[in-house]
C-alpha cells in the first residue's frame, strides 16, 4: 500500500500548487545552535494570501517568518533571517528550549532561488521517486538541483543522501529529499501487526511479505499491501534501495533464511531478525555453511530490536522501530 506522505513531507509539492494559484514564498531552515526546534532542512510553504504549511520553528517565530516571506513575494529577492532566543527568554515567545536558527526565505516568483522552473523540476523529480539534493549559493542565490546519480553527485553528496543530512558547508547549503521509507516485513506474526501500523504513522511505505496465505488474511492485515511470494524472490520483487529496512519475524528458518541472504544481495540500511541470542547463533552457523560472508552476516540486527525491557508485541514493535530510526540516523 503507497502511504500519503504528511503535510511536512509535501511542502515543495504544495507550494508550487499555491504559487499557481496565488503566489507563494518558501521558507527553509538552514542553519541551527543549541535547542532549535526544527531540523536543518525543515521547510514553511506560504501562499499570497498568507496560508501556511510545514515548519521552521515549532510555530515561535512562524509570525515573522510568514511577514518577511510576504514581503519577498514584492521585492522578489531571497533573504536569509536569523532568530536566537536565551534559554532564560524562551518562554515567553514560546521557543521552550531556546537556541537559534537561520532560515531563508525565497519568493517562488523572483528570478533567483526557489523559483517555478526549479520547483516544477524538483517536483517532478520526487514524483518518480529519484532522491535529490538541491545545492542553495547563499551569497548570489543561484540554484542547483542534483538528482542521484547525476554527474554532480559526488561521494559527500551521496553520504547526506544515505543519511538524510541537510546542511551547509561554506556558503553553499544542501538540501535533501529523499522518497520515502519503506518497511519489508516476512512473517505474518502478531507482531507485525502492530509494527507495521505504527511505521506507515511514521510514514513508511510497507510490504508484508507471507507465502503461507493463513498468516495473512485481509481480517488480520487489512490495510496492509501483501506478496505472497517465497520471500526471496518477493524481496528481489520489492527492489529494496538505501531506504529500505527489511525485518523477519517467522522463526522459520525455511522461510526466514531464503529472505536474509536475499537481502544481503540488497543496499538496505537495515536488515532485522527476531530471535534470541540462542535462536541468532544457530542462524548464523547456518548461514556460513552455506557461504555467507563475516561481513555479511555483521549486517544483521539480532535479537532485533532496542533493549527496552519489551514484552508485549506492541513494545517489540515500538523497540524495533526505534532501532530501525537508530540505524538510520546515526550512520550504518
Amino acid at each position: 500500500m503507497k502511504v500519503k506522505r504528511p503535510e511536512h513531507e509535501q511542502i515543495p509539492e504544495i507550494a508550487l500548487t499555491w504559487f499557481q494559484e496565488c503566489g507563494a514564498a518558501l521558507a527553509t531552515v538552514i542553519e541551527t545552535w543549541g535547542s532549535a526546534p526544527r531540523p536543518v532542512g525543515s521547510l514553511l510553504a506560504i501562499s499570497a494570501d498568507g496560508a501556511i504549511a510545514g515548519s521552521v520553528s515549532g510555530g515561535c517565530v512562524e509570525g515573522a517568518v510568514v511577514a518577511e516571506a510576504l514581503a519577498t513575494l514584492n521585492s522578489e529577492k531571497p533573504k536569509i533571517l536569523e532568530f536566537g532566543v536565551a534559554d532564560e527568554d524562551a518562554f515567553a515567545v514560546g521557543l521552550a528550549c531556546g537556541g537559534n536558527i537561520k532560515v531563508l526565505v525565497e519568493p517562488i516568483n523572483g528570478p533567483h532561488g526557489t523559483n517555478y522552473e526549479r520547483l516544477s523540476e524538483l517536483v517532478s523529480w520526487r514524483s518518480k521517486g529519484i532522491p535529490v539534493i538541491v545545492e542553495h549559493n547563499l551569497i548570489n542565490f543561484n540554484q542547483r538541483i542534483i538528482p542521484q546519480h547525476s554527474k554532480h553527485m559526488t561521494s559527500a553528496l551521496e553520504e547526506r543522501l544515505k543519511l538524510d543530512k541537510s546542511g551547509l558547508e561554506g556558503d553553499l547549503f544542501f538540501n535533501v529529499f529523499n522518497p520515502p521509507l519503506k518497511l519489508i516485513v516476512v512473517g505474518g506474526v502478531h507482531i507485525a501487526q502492530p509494527l507495521m501500523n505504527m511505521a506507515r504513522q511514521m510514514g513508511f511505505q510497507t510490504v508484508l511479505i507471507d507465502p503461507r496465505s493463513a498468516f495473512v488474511t485481509p481480517s488480520r492485515f487489512p490495510n496492509e499491501r501483501i506478496n505472497n511470494e517465497w520471500p526471496d524472490k518477493a524481496i528481489q520483487e520489492e527492489n529494496p534501495d538505501l531506504r529500505t529496512a527489511i525485518i523477519t519475524l517467522t522463526h522459520d528458518s525455511l522461510i526466514d533464511d531464503p529472505a536474509i541472504i536475499q537481502a544481503l544481495k540488497t543496499p538496505a540500511f537495515y536488515i532485522g531478525c527476531l530471535g534470541s541470542n540462542r535462536t541468532h547463533r544457530k542462524r548464523i552457523d547456518r548461514l556460513t555453511k552455506i557461504g555467507v560472508s563475516e561481513s555479511e552476516l555483521k549486517r544483521l540486527h539480532a535479537p532485533i530490536g532496542l533493549d527496552i525491557g519489551s514484552r508485549t508485541p506492541a513494545e517489540i514493535a515500538v523497540s524495533v522501530l526505534a532501532e530501525i530510526i537508530q540505524t538510520l540516523r546515526r550512520g550504518f
